[in-house]
């Protein structure tokens, strides 16, 4: 699936060289309030984040979250991907973005080219999103994607999700 561009970005494999990135997006504020305060303080936390997370799913599914970057200036702004989840039937849309880079489209082009290659390149059908209730933003370019609001669920930590599903 990757490497690949949009018109502004690039979508990559991460490696453990992004752990510095990694260490930076996961500390958001944003971050944690909207998705989950992963426990990650150090770069050794965020090594071990990139080889439980998205390492091991690029070994066990072909797919799971990728580095997106500026491709004008290489600088690394956020990340997308299908991710399969025990909770979840089908394969779900993640992303997220440093918050000096939301509010430019930026998660909605990455996000789009990523279901598009997921459903040529392993005929996914259905794919589904969680997100924060009150993360409006998030909601936002669910719809533009496609997607529809289902229901709300507890998945994790109790913690109430908008759960969105999107067809083929």
């Amino acid at each position: 699936m990757c490497p690949f561009e949009t018109e502004r970005l690039r979508v990559d494999y991460f490696t453990l060289d992004d752990a510095n990135f990694i260490l930076e997006l996961l500390n958001e504020p944003d971050f944690i309030q909207n998705i989950a305060d992963k426990g990650v303080r150090d770069v050794a936390g965020a090594e071990a984040y990139l080889r439980d997370g998205p390492l091991a799913s690029y070994a066990k599914h072909g797919h799971g979250l990728y580095k997106v970057t500026l491709k004008h200036s290489g600088e690394p702004i956020g990340m997308c991907g299908l991710i399969r989840r025990d909770v979840l039937e089908d394969p779900d849309l993640g992303y997220a973005f440093l918050k000096r880079h939301h509010g430019q489209g930026y998660a909605s082009e990455s996000c789009a080219a990523v279901l598009d290659r997921g459903r040529r390149q392993w005929n996914i059908g259905r794919i589904v999103a969680i997100t924060a209730p009150q993360n409006t933003g998030s909601i936002r370019v669910l719809e533009k994607l496609g997607f529809r609001y289902e229901s709300e669920r507890r998945l994790f930590e109790d913690r109430p999700s908008s759960y969105f599903i999107c067809d083929p």
